[in-house]
């Protein structure tokens, strides 16, 4: 119980940091790239990624029409790509990305196994550019490909840059993420190495026996359950960053955390907090263990 209860003022404290660095960064951080901050256009988005939006919400869409439209990487492990985002856009996202990096403003870890990158809300990115993504775009995309893991019921994220390179971060063990599903784009630099390996569910303790290998394509997104286990080789040469978004649905998560499988216990939190809510959506059937 005391570790629960010291877990539980962690948490807040991080909260509570996070939105002092935020606070921070929007009063005294000058970007390079201000554009980037403008509300998300479709100019930004590859052809490919506007058409596979536009046949989701088209009257009659479905599945397997979707899958004509996407690259599918495993059908067994669900795993598909698709480009996400124009090279000039990718370009000058990691140019305010690495203006960031070099400045002098306070910085939080992306998450607990990376400690290089950047928290997209507290640069300031997640009204503009993450919200839009998800609502617009990701909803009905998800909706199509994962309708049991709350697909269509995505209401609340968590954004995040990573970086890898020499003397930093070069790879990422063997995890599943705190989310019902997960888009992971890669921005750049030039790098070889660092591909993503995926293995079964989380709850297969043999899942990584032949792990499945996928090479990183600049401004390509690939996605994936979130509970699907999954980690990147160790990075060869250069520098790589990786937009990485964990998509979350409350209507799956209130009836069953995803990092611990029981039913949550919840404490009051900031902003989105872990995607939990007290209000009850209407329920969907858990994502399949496949």
């Amino acid at each position: 119980m005391v570790e629960l209860e010291q877990e539980v003022e962690r948490r807040r404290r991080l909260g509570q940091e996070s939105a002092a660095r935020k606070a921070l960064i929007a009063s005294s951080y000058h970007p390079a790239r201000p554009e980037v901050y403008n509300l998300l256009q479709d100019a930004a988005l590859a052809p490919e990624f506007l058409a596979v939006a536009q046949y989701s919400t088209s009257p009659g869409a479905d599945f397997k029409g979707l899958l004509q439209r996407l690259e599918t990487v495993s059908e067994e492990k669900r795993i598909y790509r698709v480009p996400v985002f124009t090279a000039p856009f990718c370009q000058a996202l990691l140019e305010e990305l690495d203006h960031f990096e070099q400045s002098d403003m306070p910085k939080g870890r992306p998450n607990t196994m990376n400690n290089y990158g950047v928290l997209l809300h507290e640069l300031g990115l997640d009204e503009p550019l993450v919200v839009p993504l998800r609502e617009r775009f990701l909803q009905p995309l998800m909706a199509l490909l994962y309708p049991d893991c709350g697909g269509g019921q995505l209401d609340s994220h968590r954004a995040f840059v990573v970086k890898y390179a020499p003397g930093q971060d070069r790879e990422l063990g063997c995890h599943y993420d705190n989310a019902e599903l997960t888009l992971n784009v890669a921005l750049g630099k030039a790098f070889t190495g660092g591909a993503l390996y995926f293995g079964g569910f989380f709850q297969a303790p043999a899942a990584l026996t032949e792990p499945l290998e996928v090479q990183h394509v600049v401004g390509q997104g690939v996605l994936h359950r979130g509970g699907q286990l999954h980690g990147a080789r160790p990075l060869g040469t250069g520098e790589r960053w990786n937009l990485v978004i964990w998509l979350r649905a409350s209507a799956v998560r209130n009836r069953l955390c995803p990092m611990c499988c029981r039913e949550p216990d919840l404490v009051d939190d900031e902003g989105f907090g872990d995607g939990f809510t007290r209000e009850e959506p209407a329920s969907v059937d858990v994502c399949a263990l496949t």
